[in-house]
């Protein structure tokens, strides 16, 4: 018996994991083949791509401190945004220089009557900050690809800094010139020498003890038992999970239905990622940027910019996020493709004989939604599970929006709360 068992390997996982090194028997247990689940990366042909992860951008020094200690790059925070053949920096609002004169005095009229007031809805959060024209180009379009759902149907509270406030003198200034200000919500980008994002947690598996191929079918928390699919099985004195919690409440018995419920109403979406590898340097400066126009993806990075290590020598890569509503039908694999390939030749990145391939590959889970009432529901389940002693960590296992160093320090802190627990019972 284990003093704790940790389900899943993603970074909250083996942050628990590693946190109660030396304090307590620890194992993890990962249903997948490989560690690392959204931190993760794979390789197709020499070239490296993330899944979805991208660059560090932590202010917690706990974990710049971790992460720096693996040889990285430096990357200035230069997103930009895609729009039918245009290129704005972002935020889109900050940028309208490349626009015509015509079309920035309507966005600028548009946010100068802006309504002051707006309900408890996204959608009308986001015309009273920018205006309606500005809103319905640009955020509007694409809260639908991101998020999969009309704005009107997210709550307020995920929001946080995670969208530039406007500001009347900051539009009119990157209206009337080309502006280098950096409105990004971080000074600075760091990403790995070698080996992907992952790197960055690689070091801390030295100290995790981790069970691969083990998928959890069964949660036992009466006799403190976890049986996985293999038939075999496990006890435990404390459990962390880092599953999602539609999926944790799916292998516990004799669950209320009101929980059930709960958990199930959760809605998450799906990212469908397209990589594709060049055999040249494609014509391509932006280490990531966010597409406004009629391409099925949302935003898209460029492995080979934030590491020349992610791709073969002379040559490059991209990699585009489509997302899609838990509720709703995926996108056929090769509609994405195709849209994918539409767009880079439309805007002039490649020629088709310049792609080498594009690989199509689908996560699950990608992040939780925001939808009126999600806290609530969310609580219940959180509550049910804790009442159980089954701690929770991690973006799906709190259920909550967290970053990669977020989700890390959760898992720090349900490993603190089991070393406090034991603690308390000296």
């Amino acid at each position: 018996m284990a003093d704790v068992i940790v389900l899943g390997a993603g970074i909250a996982g083996i942050s628990a994991t590693y946190h109660l090194h030396g304090l307590a028997d620890v194992v993890c247990y990962e249903s997948q083949g490989h560690v690392g689940g959204l931190v993760a990366n794979f390789t197709i042909d020499g070239f490296r791509f993330d899944n979805a992860i991208h660059l560090s951008f932590t202010s917690i020094d706990y974990v710049k401190n971790l992460f720096s200690k693996v040889p990285h790059y430096k990357h200035a925070p230069e997103a930009y945004c895609s729009e039918n053949g245009k290129w704005l920096r972002h935020p889109v609002q900050n940028n309208l220089y490349p626009l015509s004169t015509e079309e920035k005095i309507n966005l600028i009229a548009s946010f100068y009557n802006a309504p002051k007031d707006f309900a408890d809805n996204y959608h009308s959060w986001l015309i009273s900050q920018y205006g309606r024209e500005i809103a319905e180009r640009y955020h509007l379009k694409y809260t639908t690809k991101y998020w999969g759902l009309d704005a009107s149907s997210l709550s307020l509270s995920w929001i946080g800094n995670r969208l530039r406030k406007a500001d009347i003198s900051e539009i009119l200034k990157g209206a009337f010139e080309a502006r280098t200000d950096n409105h990004y919500y971080a000074d600075e980008m760091r990403y790995p020498v070698q080996g992907g994002y992952f790197s960055f947690v690689k070091p801390m598996l030295e100290k995790c003890r981790i069970d691969v191929n083990k998928r959890a079918v069964k949660i036992d928390p009466l006799s403190k038992r976890v049986s996985f699919s293999d038939g075999t099985y496990a006890e435990y004195e404390k459990l962390i999970s880092t599953l999602p919690l539609p999926e944790i409440v799916k292998i516990l018995e004799n669950v209320p239905s009101e929980v059930e419920e709960a958990a199930d109403s959760l809605l998450y979406t799906r990212v469908d990622l397209v990589s594709v590898g060049f055999s040249k340097i494609i014509e391509n400066r932006y280490l990531w940027f966010y597409i406004y126009d009629s391409c099925m993806a949302a935003r898209a990075y460029s492995p080979s910019l934030k590491s020349p290590a992610s791709a073969p020598p002379g040559c490059s890569s991209l990699q585009f996020e489509i997302y899609s509503l838990s509720t709703q039908p995926k996108h056929s694999k090769q509609s994405m493709i195709e849209s994918v390939r539409s767009y880079l030749i439309k805007n002039n990145f490649c020629k088709a004989d310049d792609i080498l391939f594009m690989n199509h590959k689908c996560l699950e889970y990608g992040n939780v939604v925001y939808d009126h009432g999600m806290e609530k529901r969310r609580n219940l389940v959180l509550s049910y599970l804790a009442s159980l002693g089954i701690l929770t960590a991690g973006r799906f296992g709190e259920w909550s929006y967290l970053w990669s160093d977020q989700s890390l320090m959760s898992g720090k802190s349900a490993a603190d709360r089991i070393v406090k627990i034991h603690d308390g019972k000296r």
